[in-house]
């Protein structure tokens, strides 16, 4: 991926034509040509399962019609705020996956 990792994520989406969100601190999502740049999340997340919920969120925005990128970088959005709840109330080291899905609601009101 190297240091530009927005710039490989574009790269890799125009080649393939498709949608790609590049997990890590400041997830990068595009389409190779709109580029979305998700600034919430924290190290807590970094769990088995996390990605399983992110992926969770992204496809439940699919199937309710919204478009690939628009629900990639909605998804990225609440996975990330969702932890940040999660840290807030209960620490960096002691959040689950279940944790971040149970805060998912307050998010969605």
């Amino acid at each position: 991926v190297g240091q530009n990792r927005m710039a490989s994520a574009a790269g890799l989406a125009k080649d393939l034509g498709c949608t790609v969100l590049l997990k890590g601190h400041e997830t990068c999502i595009t389409d190779g040509n709109t580029r979305y740049l998700n600034r919430t999340g924290n190290p807590g997340m970094a769990v088995g399962g996390s990605g399983d919920v992110l992926a969770g969120i992204i496809v439940s925005l699919l199937g309710q019609k919204l478009p690939p990128l628009e629900a990639a970088a909605m998804g990225a959005w609440l996975h990330g705020a969702s932890g940040d709840i999660c840290a807030e109330e209960i620490g960096q080291y002691g959040m689950l996956p279940t944790d971040m899905v149970k805060a998912l609601p307050r998010l969605l009101k």
